[in-house]
């Protein structure tokens, strides 16, 4: 049973300048990304989600709006800065958690059962344990899942520093977590896209 109480910041924010068009509205199947995504986090134990918009907010504002009960959205202003910039604003709207998850919005193979084995193994291990990262043949992937400890010094990074800045700062706490093959899969390009549609077809 998990007691921990965890928040989840879908980073949505930016131009998919190499796409074309924005690819969270992009559909696998019958749903577009941004909706499977968060089918998975809403069948999750996770309380609290929160999603980072930017670029065209409107577009998934409209797409997403029947969701608003269970999701808070926010807009990253400075979204042109970056993925830190927009995990920091989420940051910001997230309640009293003991972790968040950094969850890509291009990332839509998110299973459920995953996340909360991640939140699981944090729970075990949260005295040693400030991150958790999945990893896949050796390759470190995403979700990752940031204890709460780290909150202030995420808030307080600096213009051009990034997240893997605090990781290797705290590269002894880093949890790697064996995972499938999507953890380290997204979505840039049109062929991206393609692969993507195979893999979940051949699944």
């Amino acid at each position: 049973m998990i007691s921990m109480r965890t928040a989840a910041i879908v980073l949505a924010a930016g131009k998919s300048e190499r796409m074309g068009r924005n690819k969270l509205l992009l559909k696998l199947g019958q749903k577009t990304l941004i909706d499977i995504i968060l089918d998975a986090l809403e069948d999750s134990k996770i309380g609290e989600i929160v999603v980072v918009l930017g670029h065209k907010s409107e577009e998934i504002m409209d797409a997403i709006n029947h969701r608003l009960s269970r999701v808070k959205v926010v807009v990253n202003e400075r979204y042109e800065e970056g993925m830190t910039s927009s995990f920091k604003t989420g940051l910001k709207q997230t309640g009293s958690v003991d972790a968040t998850f950094l969850i890509l919005g291009d990332e839509p193979i998110l299973d459920w059962k995953f996340l909360n084995a991640m939140e699981e193994e944090m729970e075990k291990r949260q005295d040693e344990a400030s991150i958790i990262s999945p990893i896949y043949k050796g390759k470190k992937g995403h979700p990752i899942l940031f204890h709460r400890r780290l909150f202030e010094e995420i808030l307080g990074l600096k213009d051009k520093e990034v997240m893997r800045d605090v990781i290797h700062r705290h590269i002894g706490q880093l949890l790697t977590v064996e995972a499938p093959q999507w953890t380290i899969m997204d979505i840039d390009t049109p062929d991206d896209f393609a692969r993507m549609s195979r893999f979940v077809k051949n699944r």
